[in-house]
């Protein structure tokens, strides 16, 4: 009784004005680029592609999240700024802020996986995938987290007594697990992906000027993508999985300094919402590219089997 009592004077009542102000100066760019850049990927992957892929779906359900992740952010500044307590809207904000970050990262996967298989086994892809399989297969993460977040313990009304903010330091394990399905495994499999989607396309380089700078393209959408991945993600939930150790040892003198780590990388992962819709603008123009450039790639090809790679090379990956 006497350590839950000692962890429950871990806290500050009131969150700092130092990171109030940090919030606000990066969620209104945030928030301004955020909305224009998805409403302008929406209407580029929704209107203007022609083409149902794998990739365009999991993208139109990206942008999805990012767009309900910016929604959420308003009332999360609000709720920090006056401390709101816990309630029906806060339940509400909080299910859609904790679902749609997860999504978001999920999704990132699909995509990894679904390109190195276009690329690593390109005969078995076109049994492997079809826009109609990315569809369920997103349909079924969109209901597994939002059932996690409707009933996870953490949502409960009234388990907290302001809204977004952690007051409790009894470390709970399905936080744990949560952050390590949530992200360090996806990264596991991102990571592997890209690399191994780099190497084979290194190796796929041809004498043709315009495959060969297509696919250089390519490697550098990959690149930078991973590299946004891991850069906007990783230090959040690293400072999530110490913050689940410090709860655990019961280390009231750092619980503070954690807890003001994650309001502030909390940022950096949000800006994620940003930096995605740079993304979707590179892929839709190496989609268009690629396209293009499809038809004169296949009539150089002398046999079947070069020409099913090479299509799957440039077409899926940069899609």
């Amino acid at each position: 009784t006497q350590g839950i009592s000692a962890r429950g004077d871990c806290f500050n009542d009131t969150v700092q004005e130092g990171v109030l102000l940090f919030q606000l100066v990066i969620y209104i760019p945030v928030l301004t680029f955020g909305v224009l850049l998805n409403a302008i990927a929406f209407w580029v992957f929704c209107c203007r592609l022609k083409r149902w892929t794998e990739t365009r779906v999991y993208m139109i359900n990206l942008m999805v999240a990012d767009c309900s992740l910016l929604f959420a952010l308003p009332f999360l500044i609000y709720f920090h700024r006056r401390e709101h307590p816990t309630g029906k809207l806060c339940f509400t904000i909080q299910c859609i802020y904790f679902t749609n970050m997860p999504m978001s990262i999920l999704i990132i996967t699909m995509i990894a996986i679904d390109r190195y298989i276009a690329i690593k086994f390109p005969l078995k892809a076109k049994t492997l995938r079809s826009p109609l399989k990315s569809a369920a297969m997103c349909g079924l993460l969109w209901i597994i987290l939002l059932t996690y977040a409707y009933f996870h313990p953490e949502f409960e009304e009234g388990k907290e007594q302001f809204c977004f903010q952690k007051r409790t330091s009894q470390p709970k394990y399905s936080s744990l697990l949560s952050i390590c399905f949530g992200y360090f495994i996806p990264l596991g499999i991102v990571v592997f992906c890209s690399v191994e989607v780099i190497k084979c396309l290194k190796k796929k380089m041809s004498s043709s000027s315009h495959e060969t700078k297509l696919i250089q393209k390519a490697l550098h959408i990959i690149s930078v993508n991973l590299c946004v991945f891991v850069l906007c993600f990783s230090p959040l939930y690293i400072v999530l999985l110490l913050r689940f150790v410090v709860d655990l040892a019961g280390a009231c003198s750092l619980i503070s300094k954690v807890r003001v780590s994650i309001q502030i990388l909390a940022c950096l992962a949000n800006a994620n919402c940003c930096l995605d819709g740079f993304c979707y603008y590179f892929a839709a123009k190496e989609f268009q590219e690629t396209s293009s450039l499809l038809p004169p790639c296949m009539f150089m090809r002398s046999r079947m089997n070069q020409s099913q790679e090479s299509q799957q090379a440039t077409d899926q990956v940069v899609t």
